[in-house]
């Protein structure tokens, strides 16, 4: 399955501006996808509810710089999930979606070695019931994969070998779910090829978030488009 946006989207997300980015869409899929959620933060980061807010901080475009962001400003959380996952959690308020893509910036702000990572929350039920993907730096089985939280410790989806290329600058990150057929695809920078993939339906429409497992990001240019 080959997305047919990938050059124009590698450009719209170099230049970093929400209204270029075009939607992920397959040869097989010809769902019109719609806008259901965008954020800039350039006015604030009322549309997320944070599991600790102690651990996030809004960055407010001033002087030069017109860019806002959030976040992550300490490895240790106070949230306490019910089961082992991860501790760093931003989730978009009054949305729930079943077949969506979300796309957005993020920088990794401190390296932290084989787990450097951040995480993209969906299907999410409770703090007990959702996936997540995690795109740590080396994977093994409790990093680099696509997870599941199910009322038990994260468990991995997949057996992914494929390394996260952190660095300190700014990549491009799109996961697309069907729930459908159960297909989901994580893209880091390369939206040619799936970093990963697989298909799962354990759950179905829920919430979306961002964040980490214990490390310091920062986002930005969110954009989430439900599948119609």
């Amino acid at each position: 399955m080959r997305p047919l946006f990938a050059n124009v989207l590698s450009a719209a997300l170099a230049a970093s501006t929400l209204s270029a980015y075009s939607p992920l869409v397959s040869a097989e899929d010809t769902r019109p996808a719609k806008v259901v959620f965008q954020d800039d933060f350039e006015s604030g980061d009322d549309k997320w509810e944070y599991l600790d807010p102690k651990t996030w901080k809004l960055n407010t475009p001033s002087g030069e710089s017109k860019n806002g962001s959030i976040e992550i400003t300490d490895r240790k959380s106070e949230y306490t999930p019910p089961t082992r996952s991860p501790g760093h959690v931003a989730l978009v308020k009054d949305l729930e979606v079943g077949s969506f893509e979300i796309q957005f910036r993020v920088r990794s702000t401190l390296d932290t070695g084989n787990h450097r990572d951040c995480c993209v929350f969906f299907g999410y039920q409770d703090s007990a019931h959702f996936y997540y993907v995690h795109l740590g730096a080396k994977p093994d089985p409790h990093s680099g994969q696509i997870m599941i939280v199910n009322d038990a410790p994260r468990l991995a989806l997949t057996t992914n070998e494929k390394l996260t290329p952190w660095d300190n600058d700014w990549h491009n990150v799109l996961l697309r779910r069907d729930i459908e057929n159960g297909k989901i695809e994580i893209y880091f920078d390369d939206m040619e090829t799936p970093h990963m993939s697989v298909v799962d339906k354990t759950f179905g429409a829920g919430r979306v978030g961002l964040g980490s497992f214990d490390d310091l990001n920062e986002f930005d240019d969110v954009v989430i488009r439900k599948l119609q």
